[in-house]
């Protein structure tokens, strides 16, 4: 899955298994490189995601695929997205994406499980 030199990682998603989260099926890269100060995760959403937040990650969505009435609600707002869009959520913001999408998400610091609050 990952590989690691002084130089750089090479970090393989077609053979990393998913994981279930609030959002749909994850693919977690570089949660385990100590070099790398953020993790990097494929998502892909199935259905409408269970409302959350953080508090200390940042995380930002790049919206790869969705149709053409999802969007992400944001403390109760809801802001339509479509593809090659990125939006930034800062620690303390309930979220939730709604609708079908594939999204690549940075967590920075490294998505931690016990930092992810449910309502």
């Amino acid at each position: 899955m990952e590989t690691a030199t002084a130089a750089y990682e090479i970090t393989d998603y077609s053979v990393m298994p998913g994981v279930e989260c609030p959002c749909g099926i994850a693919r977690r890269g570089l949660m385990e490189e100590p070099s790398v100060p953020y993790s990097l995760h494929l998502t892909q959403i199935e259905m409408n995601a269970k409302r959350h937040y953080h508090r200390r990650i940042t995380e930002t969505y790049f919206i790869l695929q969705c149709e053409s009435d999802a969007c992400m609600e944001l403390n109760d707002q809801r802001v339509p997205v479509r593809p090659e869009m990125a939006i930034t959520i800062h620690p303390g913001t309930w979220h939730r994406a709604i609708g079908r999408m594939r999204v690549v998400i940075v967590a920075s610091p490294k998505f931690d499980p016990a930092d992810e609050w449910l309502e």
